[in-house]
């Protein structure tokens, strides 16, 4: 009887791996995105050579066909996949065929439509319930310095429109502090943001109580142990302070950052200028993120361009 094949026995699990350093080191692609992108790579590789009964490499996977890659998202939905994460699914493997493909010197794979996904917009908290949540997490902080970490990270979200990996992610590199921070983003673009002065005050406050120090190449957020936070721990403390507020389950940290787009639009900021406040790579991007109808859009396109 033959053996059952296990992960080891599939070559083109190297592919995989080579496709992880191409995000890394070519695309600059966020670990997050690198991690889930290299297990949609795995999962394929493993259902590939179960329905083919057969040991997986370079060469098969150049070779799927359309058939193939709906059984693989058939089975992904009975694991149940929604159809946001089947749309991001079907992209990652798209990538990674394509990537293959291209090291093979052969076609590229399929083109398969995926679901049709409502474009959600994130629903925004008031000015006074985000403070809320940052005062709420400083009180039930387990220590006092943690108390005041989580309160300095969470008015960083909203005051200055940062992404949680954002804010994880700023060093003793940043400091001093002065009216403006200068963020590194998605694919390693940076751009500068303003720093109000209740919110330099916060991450200072912190950073006195903190009993790790500074360090110009270590994160400012710490842990309790001292090492690096964990984006995962501001999203509890966020799920913790909606619970004693009472606030919908949609205020997450995101939801910070959501605040901080469409209070700005609601004072009039423009759409360009608040483009680069969050770092989007396009318009559109930031139009769908606030919200913002078609009509806004040309209308803000009217008075801006020379010709209109």
């Amino acid at each position: 009887m033959a053996r059952p094949l296990t992960l080891d026995t599939h070559p083109a699990f190297q592919q995989a791996a080579d496709w992880e350093r191409h995000l890394r080191a070519d695309r600059r692609r966020s670990e997050h995105t690198i991690r889930a992108y290299g297990a949609t790579a795995r999962r394929l590789i493993q259902f590939l050579g179960q329905h083919r009964a057969a040991s997986i490499g370079a060469p098969e996977l150049t070779s799927i066909d359309a058939a193939e890659l709906r059984a693989f998202l058939a089975a992904r939905r009975m694991d149940g996949l929604a159809n946001a994460s089947a749309a991001r699914e079907l992209s990652a493997v798209r990538g990674f065929l394509a990537f293959v493909a291209k090291g093979e010197g052969t076609a590229a794979p399929p083109r398969l439509r995926g679901p049709r996904v409502k474009k959600g917009v994130p629903r925004p908290v008031s000015p006074a319930d985000a403070i809320a949540i940052a005062d709420d997490a400083e009180d039930e902080g387990r220590e006092p310095w943690i108390g005041l970490r989580d309160k300095a990270v969470l008015l960083l979200l909203y005051g200055a429109g940062l992404r949680v990996g954002e804010a994880m992610a700023l060093t003793g590199a940043v400091l001093p502090l002065g009216e403006t921070l200068i963020v590194t983003g998605k694919r390693a673009k940076t751009r500068v943001v303003p720093l109000l002065a209740p919110v330099r005050e916060a991450i200072e406050t912190y950073l006195g109580a903190s009993p790790w120090g500074v360090s110009r190449d270590l994160p400012i957020f710490r842990g309790a142990k001292g090492g690096p936070l964990s984006a995962d721990i501001v999203r509890r403390a966020v799920r913790a302070a909606r619970a004693r507020l009472g606030l919908s389950d949609r205020t997450t940290p995101h939801a910070l950052r959501h605040s901080f787009a469409t209070h700005l639009l609601g004072r009039g900021a423009d759409l360009r200028s608040l483009q680069e406040l969050l770092g989007h790579a396009s318009l559109s991007s930031t139009q769908v993120y606030t919200g913002v109808d078609t009509a806004h859009l040309l209308d803000v396109y009217r008075h801006a361009h020379p010709r209109a």
